[in-house]
């Protein structure tokens, strides 16, 4: 039976690379401009899939613990913007999670069972689908973001 795994990977990558040009051209103002209620501004939803990236591909995989990770214990805390954290931060830091998580999963495969995660024990396949869902989801979060900043510009 043929592995799914490249398809899985083929599009994640492809999300990922998308949820990074949506940064292109951008000023840091502009990626740090909050246009809803919530936290969400274009940076921060690459600050938050990074989040997204280490519970998936580490956390579930590992076991590890959020704090031995690193990461915040909530989603919501993903989304907040420090001081310093510049474009090419933030996507040096997806970049190089995503190269974690890719290494992370080349050992598994998508029929093998992680445990790490609080849902219980998951397949790698619904990592990968939980993946391409939440990655893709805010693609289409960033497009609009990304819309109505350059609609305020003129652009």
């Amino acid at each position: 039976m043929r592995s799914n795994r490249p398809m899985y990977e083929t599009f994640l990558d492809e999300h990922r690379a998308e949820i990074v040009a949506s940064l292109d051209g951008l000023t840091e103002e502009q990626a740090r401009r909050p246009l809803v209620r919530s936290r969400t501004t274009l940076l921060g939803l690459v600050k938050h899939l990074i989040f997204v990236e280490k519970v998936w591909f580490d956390e579930a995989i590992t076991g590890r613990s959020r704090a031995e990770i690193g990461i915040g214990a909530s989603p919501d805390e993903s989304f907040v913007l420090e001081d310093g954290d510049t474009i090419a931060s933030v996507v040096a830091e997806y970049e190089q999670t995503c190269a974690e998580s890719r290494r992370a999963a080349a050992a598994l495969s998508p029929d093998d069972v992680v445990t790490g995660n609080r849902r219980g024990p998951l397949p790698m396949q619904w990592v990968y689908l939980h993946m391409l869902r939440e990655t893709a989801q805010h693609c289409g979060h960033a497009d609009i973001l990304r819309e109505q900043i350059l609609a305020a510009e003129g652009a």
